[in-house]
């Protein structure tokens, strides 16, 4: 059982990410390249690399995450790095101190979806990253309990859920919504790319 996330779980956790997309950074421009530019894959790496790089100079988490928000969208352009500095800034909103207990991380992934909303009018069901990104942190926020690890595999579960639905949805947001019915059949590339994030933040812990 985990009852304390520590700033450098927190960075290992980001490190984690970044491998993961990394590995699968083609996979997601070539579904981004179905239903829109096909470069996905490319900026969720960029940005990825940003927050992990700003993320190692951090002490203590609000300061940390509100760096990484800032920095992430100065340095990388684009609605994929705008919505990642969203989501992190978010987080900084909720966060403090150097280590979190359960509720402490309940409430900074709350602070982080409640941030990214205000950035986007997608929900669930659009077919957009908010299919992976809103059931994760809903599936953190009902997981009862002290254990962190469990919260974050929670979250990851739901997330690879919301990901693998929108297989059979119509896009309703953005360029791909041009498409219709011609963008069923396919995954959303940015709810897979942000269920990876889940995927490795629950890897990280429960290693």
């Amino acid at each position: 059982m985990k009852t304390k996330l520590t700033i450098d779980d927190f960075k290992g956790m980001l490190v984690r990410a970044l491998e993961m997309i990394r590995e699968r950074e083609d996979e997601f421009s070539r579904l981004d390249a179905i239903i829109g530019d096909g470069d996905h894959g490319q900026a969720i790496v960029a940005a990825m690399t940003a927050v992990t790089h700003t993320a190692q100079k951090g002490t203590e988490f609000k300061t940390m995450l509100n760096d990484m928000g800032f920095d992430v969208m100065l340095q990388v352009s684009g609605s994929t790095s705008t919505l990642l500095g969203a989501f992190f800034l978010g987080m900084s909103d909720q966060a403090e101190g150097t280590e979190l207990d359960a509720n402490g991380v309940r409430r900074m992934f709350s602070g982080g979806l409640a941030n990214v909303r205000l950035q986007t009018q997608a929900k669930p069901g659009d077919k957009t990253m908010m299919d992976a990104l809103v059931p994760a942190v809903e599936a953190i926020q009902q997981t009862e309990g002290d254990d962190i690890a469990l919260l974050m595999q929670k979250g990851a579960e739901a997330a690879a859920r919301g990901a693998e639905a929108t297989i059979q949805m119509k896009a309703n947001f953005g360029r791909a919504r041009n498409y219709g019915e011609r963008s069923i059949g396919f995954a959303d590339s940015g709810a897979m790319s942000w269920s990876c994030l889940f995927q490795a933040f629950a890897g990280a812990l429960n290693q």
